[in-house]
């Protein structure tokens, strides 16, 4: 949340000139809401089910792949990307994401939990976030982050 990933996502793709998927996007496009609503009246575990439901869908050869920050935390959801995709975490220091995410109303997870919880969930998720092949120091500009991630990905 708030690392620059549907940014440097687009980004990258439009480099690339190759078909970009934001996995929220998808998902609220399936359902027929917006994330937040899915959250509110459905609940996360819900949010979460359909988020693995539709994961295969967005890992397709050759596309650029914005997940959810709580997307590689599940098991099956890692070995699914693992096994489909090139994996890089955009690693942003906490003080970049609240910057960032601070005064936006779309983020579920910011609605219900206070700058000390979200940052503890960070801590929480950032040992799978860091089984990633690839660190990118993501608290950069995007423009110098995607450039980064396109030579990755092209090497």
């Amino acid at each position: 949340m708030g690392c620059g990933k549907s940014v440097v996502g687009v980004l990258v793709a439009q480099r690339a000139g190759a078909p970009f998927h934001d996995l929220d996007f998808v998902i609220e496009n399936e359902v027929g809401m917006p994330i937040s609503e899915i959250f509110a009246t459905r609940g996360e575990a819900a949010f979460r089910a359909i988020e693995s439901q539709l994961l295969p869908r967005v890992l397709q050869p050759g596309a650029v792949v914005a997940l959810g920050g709580g997307a590689p935390v599940d098991e099956s959801n890692w070995r699914l990307i693992v096994e489909r995709s090139t994996t890089v975490f955009l690693d942003c220091g906490f003080e970049t994401i609240w910057n960032r995410i601070s005064g936006t109303t779309n983020r579920p997870l910011l609605a219900a939990n206070s700058r000390v919880e979200l940052e503890a969930l960070l801590q929480q998720r950032r040992p799978r976030y860091m089984e990633a092949v690839h660190r990118v120091d993501g608290d950069r500009s995007a423009d110098v982050v995607a450039d980064e991630i396109l030579q990755i990905w092209s090497d």
